[in-house]
């Protein structure tokens, strides 16, 4: 393994031997005094001479700088006090002279000595020669990256080579009766010198990326194992004494250096633009969560790729882990007592309830590895449940103020005679997209900051409360008469289907809140619809009261075609409202005609003749045609009842009525006993035995599952008090068919 390199991604050399200097005080080793010139001179480092200074005629020769000298200029240096990686290299060189004479390889060292120096010649005559300047740059590119890795390698198996030496010195020194006091302190001053380099690699972790770089610090790991294990020997060890440098507990140093080393990021991390263009105009709390966050989870991320060149049971993952979470949540718990404002409340609640469990341990790259469960919440519950009630508190009080706020404007626009914006040719209101954003703006942020998410109805709770007023506000303004009612009102029942589709399509509403919403959004929309319908309600009762008279029987009376005439005037001021409210709107008119014909017709005292029947199907042909001209589609089922009535009105015998009043029955569930009565009380040739076996057969039918196509409720709108005369005139007296089930 060779001495770390730095590049400009690199930790400052302050930082490193800060990290260093931490942990070489805190270790409690003997202090071994020795001459310091001696000391300097035995560990003066053996040097490769691999720069020649090639120099023109003439020109003087400059001393050579210690970065031309040093086999490794990268390298971190400690300074002149700090002997350690000066000694590790010379300890290096004599390692490989020593391993190389055992092996018989002296020739061959040799040789390759005499190679590099004919090479560094050929490097100093081609730069001499400018002609082939660029072939010459190039050969001597080629040659530099070749023995920089060659010197890689070898300072590699030499480190590692080193460590294995050292401790079968210690071995055989300790095993003599009287080990040198001399030998000692060398052998002391090797191992530290070997360890102060393993701690530098360590300290340069998040730098490393390539193959090579990862490879020594596999290496640097291995050495630190290698030493616990020694350190175990020693301890079990009871005959003679133990070196004063024993135990070296490299583990629980290295996890100091971890720990000194995530402090030293994260407060680097502090103080450095995290780079977002928006962090100017954050809050200093908002920066600092927000750094200190995308720290752990580059470094996490960083981790997870240099994990390989750590063993399995030192779980590097998670010990890298648990150091940034315990830093992140002091910080935090920190910043949690001190006065937050309302924003930056939230914005802590957010990276401990959710940036930090959910986007970093939960990344596809740390899902699985890292025991989030182990590490639990950044704050303590009681903490949290503060921070979660202080927002909660002000983000209800900031709804409803801004829930307010929307409202009085709206109204103020109303009452100064202002009418509303036309966009796409219909009269709008932004009112129900700022309420609908308002409330699900906050319950989005919300679903991210709080953990218990049943208190969003502390939130939504306010739009209950706005629609109530809201309703009160448009009816009041409806009463008022002014003059610009009636595009008010368009643009108001606009909001009020927007919001119709929030209420019932949104799922953070209880079900109590949601039918209480429902029920102020219906009672808005009628007292709109009643602004347009008011006028064709009387006109149609009065058409209506000419309905089974002899001229409408006969034909000579068009009620239903002088109804539509005038339908048509009143609806001709529609063409500026919601298409989907002219729909609603259209649907509502269409039905109320067919209920007040349908009750006038239960209202007759008349028997039906077969033309009359034949004038109810024409009535419904032409009051469909009507509606469906102008858009509202999707009610085509009240022309189809109108005409299942006048089916029943048609027919004479009394098994196919009763099919038919069955199939009748079978659509509408609310068509009740008395309905069944008051239609075969307008028919001729039925007699009472036949009048019981039909409502006999409806009421079984009824009492089945029915048809799946159902129409919507009809007849319970239909009211028929005069049943009771109805079957004494009829002469039905059986109290069970006066009172079915």
């Amino acid at each position: 393994m060779r001495p770390v390199k730095t590049t400009s991604a690199s930790l400052d050399t302050d930082t490193i031997l800060h990290n260093l200097s931490l942990l070489l005080t805190s270790s409690q080793r003997p202090a071994l005094t020795r001459p310091a010139s001696n000391a300097s001179e035995h560990f003066k480092p053996k040097i490769i001479q691999t720069h020649v200074n090639s120099q023109e005629p003439g020109e003087t020769e400059n001393p050579p700088d210690a970065a031309a000298l040093d086999p490794n200029p990268l390298r971190i240096r400690c300074g002149p006090s700090c002997g350690s990686d000066t000694r590790l290299f010379a300890l290096c060189s004599e390692s490989e002279t020593k391993v190389r004479e055992e092996a018989g390889d002296v020739q061959e060292n040799n040789e390759k000595r005499r190679k590099k120096e004919f090479k560094l010649k050929i490097h100093a005559f081609f730069k001499k020669n400018h002609k082939q300047e660029n072939r010459v740059q190039a050969a001597d590119d080629n040659l530099e990256c070749v023995e920089e890795r060659q010197q890689e390698q070898e300072e590699e198996e030499l480190l590692e080579n080193i460590s294995r030496r050292l401790m079968v010195q210690e071995e055989q020194l300790f095993s003599q009766d009287t080990p040198s006091e001399q030998e000692q302190d060398q052998l002391h001053k090797d191992f530290e010198a070997l360890i102060v380099q393993v701690w530098i690699t360590i300290n340069n972790t998040f730098i490393f990326s390539t193959p090579q770089q990862l490879k020594v610090l596999k290496s640097a790991v291995a050495i630190i194992q290698g030493q616990e294990e020694q350190d175990r020997r020693w301890a079990g060890c009871v005959d003679g004494p133990a070196p004063v440098w024993r135990p070296q507990k490299c583990v629980s140093t290295h996890n100091n250096l971890l720990q000194n080393m995530v402090e030293s990021r994260l407060k680097e991390a502090v103080g450095h633009d995290s780079g977002e263009p928006s962090e100017s105009t954050w809050s200093p709390v908002k920066k600092e969560v927000f750094r200190l966050g995308k720290c752990v989870k580059k470094d996490l991320l960083a981790v997870v790729k240099v994990k390989d060149c750590y063993p399995p049971q030192m779980d590097i993952i998670n010990l890298y882990a648990g150091l940034y979470h315990q830093r992140f949540s002091s910080r935090l718990a920190d910043l949690a007592v001190s006065d937050l404002g309302t924003d930056d409340c939230c914005y802590v609640l957010l990276w401990v309830n959710h940036c930090y469990p959910c986007e970093i341990l939960k990344h596809k790259e740390l899902d699985g590895k890292v025991k989030a469960a182990c590490l639990g919440s950044l704050l303590l519950p009681e903490t949290l449940n503060q921070l979660e009630e202080q927002y909660l508190t002000g983000k209800q009080d900031k709804v409803k103020l801004w829930l307010q706020t929307v409202l009085k404007t709206e109204e103020q626009s109303w009452m100064n005679g202002s009418t509303p914006k036309i966009v796409d040719a219909f009269y709008y209101s932004p009112l129900a997209v700022d309420v609908i954003q308002i409330i699900d703006g906050s319950l989005s942020e919300l679903s991210h900051v709080i953990r218990d998410q049943s208190k969003a109805q502390r939130v939504t709770q306010h739009l209950e409360a706005f629609l109530i007023s809201y309703k009160k506000r448009v009816e009041e303004f409806v009463k008022g008469n002014h003059w610009n009612v009636i595009p008010v009102v368009k643009a108001q029942l606009a909001c009020e289907e927007q919001l119709r589709d929030y209420v019932t399509g949104t799922g953070r509403l209880s079900e109590e809140q949601r039918r209480q919403c429902l029920h102020s959004l219906s009672a808005l929309r009628d007292c709109g619809y009643s602004c347009f319908t008011c006028p064709i309600h009387a006109q149609l009762k009065m058409c209506c009261s000419q309905l089974w008279t002899p001229v409408w029987l006969d034909g000579s009376l068009p009620v239903i075609d002088a109804l539509l005439d005038f339908m048509s005037q009143q609806l001709t001021d529609l063409a500026d409202l919601q298409p989907v409210c002219r729909q609603s709107l259209l649907h509502i008119v269409y039905e109320s005609v067919v209920l007040q014909y349908v009750r006038k017709m239960m209202k007759a005292r008349v028997k039906i003749e077969e033309n009359a029947a034949q004038q109810i199907v024409e009535d419904a042909q032409n009051i469909n045609d009507f509606f469906s001209e102008r858009g509202c589609s999707g009610s085509s089922w009240l022309s189809e009842m109108l005409c299942s009535i006048a089916e029943i009105l048609r027919l004479k015998d009394p098994g196919s009525v009763q099919l038919e009043m069955a199939f009748l029955a079978q659509r509408f569930p609310d068509l009740s006993d008395a309905h069944v009565l008051a239609l075969l009380s307008l028919k001729t040739g039925l007699s009472s035995s036949d009048v019981r076996s039909i409502r006999r057969s409806v009421a079984e039918n009824r009492s089945t599952e029915g048809s799946a196509n159902r129409g919507p409720l009809f007849f319970s709108k239909v009211k028929v008090r005069w049943i009771n005369a109805a079957i004494n005139q009829m002469g039905v007296l059986t109290s069970a068919c006066q009172n079915p089930k």
